[in-house]
């Protein structure tokens, strides 16, 4: 089987849920993109804005100073680059730089300008569901339609094809996220996870990211109910990496590159008997 492309987190964030402050700076940024190059990365996702829930948003032009630079040095590394943004102002200058993935988590909600911009180039569109900013977006989950959560993403994400279609990008440019923790409480993502199959129907690649989820961190809780820490959701996230690979989807976003990649070569050799 074809493995999942590994698209390795670089935050480039004070404030990001799982690894804010690390590598907030360009030239700490670079050594970890470098890092999950090597650890078998395929694409680095450089991003500049935190979406943990409640967090604020960053000025445009502290979004831009923190991934542009950090962009170009890596893509000039001939690295395979997407930025995560849901501005068009960064996605502008991000693939002038050398990116050539816009992942936006809003897809074109928050900024519908972006659509306009990848359309103009040859990027890749990462259309993920979402319903609302991280101040908020919590507030936002329910899903009381007939086929619940999954027939609600479905149908939103179609909604959000239309106009990325009417803006000019074409199919085979773009890429669907059901969003796993946006506007979801855990038990919506656990049936978004099994109903994986019905986004796949639509005819586009998915991108999923799970990777150290609150989810995660729920499912292992204590038996006091205190959430598994951040850092120690890293095991169910490699589980989830390989059973995602039995999906077929089309990419995995991780923190943690050298477990999924180890996780992927051990399915691989599995499958070859």
């Amino acid at each position: 089987m074809a493995s999942p492309l590994l698209m390795g987190v670089v935050n480039v964030t004070p404030d990001s849920f799982s690894d804010g402050g690390l590598w907030d700076t360009p030239g700490a940024a670079v050594t970890h993109g470098r890092a999950l190059l090597a650890d078998g990365a395929d694409v680095l996702d450089i991003g500049g804005e935190s979406t943990r829930p409640g967090a604020t948003r960053p000025v445009v032009e502290e979004e831009v100073d923190r991934v542009v630079p950090v962009i170009r040095i890596l893509a000039a590394d001939g690295a395979r680059v997407s930025v995560d943004t849901m501005r068009s102002e960064v996605a502008e200058q991000a693939l002038d730089a050398g990116a050539t993935i816009v992942n936006d988590v809003s897809g074109g909600l928050a900024d519908p300008r972006i659509l306009d911009v990848v359309a103009a180039s040859d990027a890749t569109y990462v259309c993920m569901h979402w319903r609302g900013h991280s101040d908020r977006m919590q507030d936002l989950a329910a899903y009381d339609v007939p086929g619940g959560v999954v027939a609600a993403v479905r149908d939103e994400l179609c909604d959000r094809v239309d106009a990325a279609r009417a803006a000019g990008i074409p199919d085979e440019r773009i890429v669907l996220d059901p969003g796993l923790g946006f506007a979801k409480k855990a038990s919506h993502n656990w049936t978004l996870l099994a109903g994986l199959s019905v986004l796949q129907s639509l005819g586009f690649p998915l991108l999923v990211g799970a990777s150290r989820k609150s989810f995660l961190g729920t499912l292992l809780a204590g038996a006091d109910g205190t959430p598994r820490p951040v850092d120690d959701r890293e095991d169910a996230t490699t589980a989830l990496t390989v059973l995602l690979a039995q999906q077929r989807v089309w990419g995995i976003r991780v923190h943690d590159v050298r477990a999924a990649s180890d996780a992927l070569r051990t399915l691989r050799r599995w499958e070859q008997g």
